[in-house]
């Protein structure tokens, strides 16, 4: 993972790891405003030639550790980010029920977004 750069594409709604010139990974997510400011990752891709090295993982971590930052919560819709914050509680605290259901009325009122 030494030569993968994780970047976030705020604006596009991705964040992106990147080896080289190529990206290699992205989650793909919205931010969402009410009921409360959270991060809300729909979909977890690594292109078939780089999977296996723990992309996914750092991309999930990345994310949960932007939230952080920002002092927002995440709002996981993507089944592979839900089973990673299953795995890592420490660093992944769970999403308010309400929360989630926001995030899932935002995403159907959305269609064409993802």
């Amino acid at each position: 993972m030494s030569d993968i750069e994780i970047r976030d594409e705020r604006a596009a709604g991705r964040l992106e790891a990147v080896a080289g010139d190529e990206v290699v990974g992205r989650i793909e997510y919205f931010a969402l405003d009410a009921p409360e400011r959270a991060l809300v990752p729909v979909h977890t891709v690594v292109e078939p030639a780089h999977e296996g090295r723990g992309i996914a993982g750092s991309l999930a971590r990345e994310l949960y550790a932007a939230a952080r930052r920002e002092g927002v919560a995440v709002a996981p819709l993507c089944s592979y980010v839900v089973k990673w914050a299953e795995r890592h509680p420490d660093e992944a605290p769970a999403a308010d029920p309400e929360l989630l259901r926001a995030a899932k009325e935002w995403l159907v009122a959305h269609p064409g977004r993802f």
